[in-house]
């Protein structure tokens, strides 16, 4: 594989990651309001859902894979755009989405908050130097 489809892979992978936590989502969240027979529009905004739900980690990490991620597909789409895409880049990017997995896959079992401050952290430092590195290159290199 050519290093700009190791890009898109890790962006696939991102995607599986939003969608598996999104089924584990939908699948807790049926499961509490069945039990607790809490009827869908008692919980139709984020303030009703947490005065009436307690298994929320699902919901907080879904939200949280539109955060910081965002700045990741960014990075990829204009490395993509600005060709060609170093293999500092891949290595650094599968390391970010491996990050993401470990944090949601705290995130949505037994969230210890200093385990998965750690995963974050990680990644967002890596996500930091990954963008350093990439403007200091496009930056320096001339046409």
């Amino acid at each position: 594989m050519s290093n700009a489809q190791h890009l898109v892979a890790a962006c696939a992978a991102m995607v599986l990651l939003v969608a598996i936590v999104g089924l584990r989502l939908f699948a807790v969240r049926v499961d509490e309001m069945r039990a607790k027979r809490i009827h869908p529009q008692a919980a139709a905004d984020s303030l009703k859902v947490a005065s009436r739900l307690d298994r929320v980690q699902a919901a907080d990490n879904f939200r949280n894979l539109f955060e910081l991620p965002v700045l990741f597909y960014t990075l990829v789409a204009v490395a993509l755009a600005t060709a060609p895409v170093p293999d500092w880049l891949v290595a650094g990017s599968w390391c970010f989405v491996l990050l993401r997995y470990v944090h949601s896959a705290i995130h949505c079992s037994y969230n210890r908050v200093l385990h998965r401050f750690t995963a974050y952290g990680l990644g967002l430092v890596l996500l930091a130097g990954l963008w350093a590195a990439f403007m200091v290159q496009m930056l320096a290199h001339r046409p």
